[in-house]
């Protein structure tokens, strides 16, 4: 997948949030008498994750890898659903996948996609302080989503000479190119 062709503006991040923080404390109010606490919590935790890739994915512009990157995003939190983690881990296992869909659709090299990784593991440590504060899930999803907004000002490269270089490259490529098509027409028209 390319870098991204489209990226959400901070608006768009902070509205998702709000949406995707006020959606799943009211499921999770609505499932914990279904379901119980625990089995609640991963299913709001799965819905979310979903929700969130299903966001990125089409904000992002591409259309190269959707579906493949869905099932395979449904394929790793069927994993973890099934493997049993323990909540820590499983919720460890949604916010990577999360952040590898994000890196993936956004940023065209390592810096972007660890500055990235920087800017999850704080959403993470933001939720998790949230969470020893207040009983409020609301809060401490929140806090999570918040700070994932802010990812749009990550640049989509951090290497401006590496990018220059590109251009230039491309630059003499099509010099080169259209130099040789003059020649196979001056070529062409000199046999007659």
């Amino acid at each position: 997948m390319s870098a991204a062709h489209r990226r959400p503006s901070l608006g768009a991040g902070l509205g998702a949030a709000l949406a995707l923080s006020a959606c799943g404390a009211a499921l999770l109010a609505a499932l914990t008498p279904l379901l119980g606490q625990a089995t609640a919590l991963r299913a709001v935790i799965a819905m979310l994750g979903l929700a969130y890739v299903l966001y990125a994915v089409g904000r992002s512009g591409e259309r190269v890898g959707r579906i493949t990157t869905i099932v395979c995003w449904i394929a790793v939190a069927s994993a973890a659903w099934l493997a049993g983690l323990d909540l820590g881990a499983y919720l460890l296992v949604h916010v990577g996948a999360v952040w590898l869909v994000r890196s993936l659709y956004y940023y065209s090299g390592v810096l972007p996609a660890l500055a990235d990784f920087g800017v999850t593991a704080l959403g993470a440590a933001f939720a998790a302080w949230a969470a020893l504060r207040s009983e409020s899930a609301w809060l401490v999803l929140w806090c999570f989503f918040l700070v994932q907004a802010f990812h749009v000002l990550i640049p989509a490269s951090l290497t401006q000479r590496g990018n220059a270089a590109a251009a230039a490259a491309d630059d003499a490529f099509a010099r080169a190119h259209r130099a040789a098509e003059a020649a196979v027409r001056r070529l062409s028209t000199s046999n007659r």
